[in-house]
């Protein structure tokens, strides 16, 4: 408890520094909201989202597909486990 009260202590005592404490013109919090709305890095968001896009799509249809599978109990073949198994 007091290791999580430590580390509690140390997030905060960060955050509150990266957004009060000046660092030059900007904060540490503003230097990187500057850095993210640059035109390079909108470039790169692209790219990554042209990319990753039709992976992300196959994911995301797997997981519904599974989802709807373990829902529908049409493929609760193994649900009832070992336990269940009748002994001859």
């Amino acid at each position: 408890m007091i290791r999580f009260l430590l580390y509690l202590a140390i997030a905060v005592v960060l955050v509150y520094v990266a957004t009060t404490v000046p660092l030059g013109k900007h904060t540490f919090v503003g230097h990187v909201r500057a850095i993210w709305h640059t035109e390079e890095v909108q470039q790169l968001k692209d790219g990554v989202k042209d990319k990753a896009g039709p992976a992300v799509d196959r994911l995301e249809r797997g997981v519904k597909a599974g989802y709807k599978a373990a829902t529908d109990g049409s493929g609760s073949q193994g649900s009832q486990g070992s336990a269940a198994e009748t002994r001859p």
